[in-house]
């Protein structure tokens, strides 16, 4: 037997035959069927084409918030779902319908910077005392959007003249936004709550003065508010408008007209009433709002408030703080439209 490699040579019947071991070097594959008649070569393998997936529907885009705000107020509106205080306060109302429009004043139109916003406390009650200004009591306005705006959402509640209550509508519409009307009383017990009290003691003075007093603050009374501020325990800051004095300057005063109103005063400034609505548009000046360091008034004892010169002289520090802040602001002041 000769020897063969890989396999094993056998004798059958005189023949010679080669046996093909299973495993090891000398494995061999079986031959491949042929290819059956009907088919042809293909030099690459067949494409199988599948119905494309339909694509998975867009996620909606979110609603802006101001969209999610204004939907939640109407849903509020319609189930009567919202408080009102003891004063008539609708704080949903007011950071809904109020301060966006006059937000908009603020932040495009006045262009209003605002300085010593540490003054203001983050907590707790406080008096915010201002000058007045402008014919029209915009700096109250923008006093009170600065305040919220700069303490992450406190409302400054201000104290109005009655005239701003006897007025149809505008009166209760003051008082959903947070005014009341200018008493000890009620200051004294949204000072004890906790609230941040805004009074502008010039009053009617203040804003109707005539142009050529612009900046000249006017008497501020006989401290009723500093009596309020000491018995509530809280300090008063004082606060400088500078900018509101030349949005509607005035330069007349039609007086037998405002008394057939009843009003104060009407104003004639160079554009109204001679071109009407359009005369009734605020200059854009740009303003500055300052809070300025607190006037402390829990040291004093509570028999304190009873002393008439004490009471004076508070009153006549907090007005001296104020005057000087504006002339300061004034003398920085280089242009009343750019500041």
């Amino acid at each position: 037997m000769s020897p063969v490699t890989g396999s094993e040579a056998h004798t059958v019947n005189g023949a010679e035959a080669q046996v093909i071991p299973l495993h090891g070097p000398g494995r061999v594959s079986p031959p491949a069927a042929p290819p059956s008649p009907s088919s042809e070569p293909s030099s690459e393998a067949p494409v199988v084409a599948f119905p494309a997936a339909p694509p998975a529907p867009a996620e909606p885009e979110p609603l802006p918030e101001s969209v999610r705000s204004a939907l939640a107020f109407l849903r509020n509106r319609l189930t009567g779902d919202y408080t009102v205080d003891e004063f008539g306060f609708d704080a949903e109302l007011t950071e809904t319908l109020v301060l966006p429009p006059l937000r908009a004043l603020y932040e495009k139109w006045f262009r209003v910077d605002t300085f010593g916003v540490e003054n203001l406390p983050a907590t707790g009650g406080a008096l915010l005392v201002s000058n007045h200004s402008g014919t029209l009591p915009l700096d109250a306005l923008m006093t009170a959007v600065a305040v919220h705006d700069e303490t992450g959402g406190r409302h400054l509640r201000g104290l109005g003249a009655d005239l701003v209550f006897k007025m149809p509508l505008v009166g209760s519409f003051a008082r959903k936004a947070g005014q009341t009307l200018a008493c000890n009383a009620d200051a004294e017990r949204l000072l004890s709550g906790g609230e941040l009290v805004g009074v502008w003691p010039e009053g009617f003075k203040g804003i109707g003065k005539p142009f050529s007093a612009r900046y000249k603050l006017q008497r501020f009374g006989r401290g009723g508010f500093v009596s309020a501020a000491m018995r509530a325990g809280v300090p008063i800051i004082p606060v400088s408008v500078v900018g509101a004095e030349e949005t509607y300057p005035k330069l007349g005063d039609l007086r037998l007209l405002a008394r057939v109103l009843g009003l104060p005063y009407f104003p004639v400034t160079p554009f109204f009433p001679l071109l009407g609505a359009l005369g009734a548009v605020p200059l854009p000046t740009k303003w500055t709002i300052e809070f300025g360091e607190p006037i402390r008034t829990d040291d004093f004892t509570p028999d304190a408030v009873d002393d008439p010169m004490l009471v004076f002289t508070l009153t006549d520090q907090v007005r001296e703080s104020i005057q000087q802040a504006l002339y300061r602001r004034l003398a920085q002041r280089k242009n009343i439209f750019r500041g």
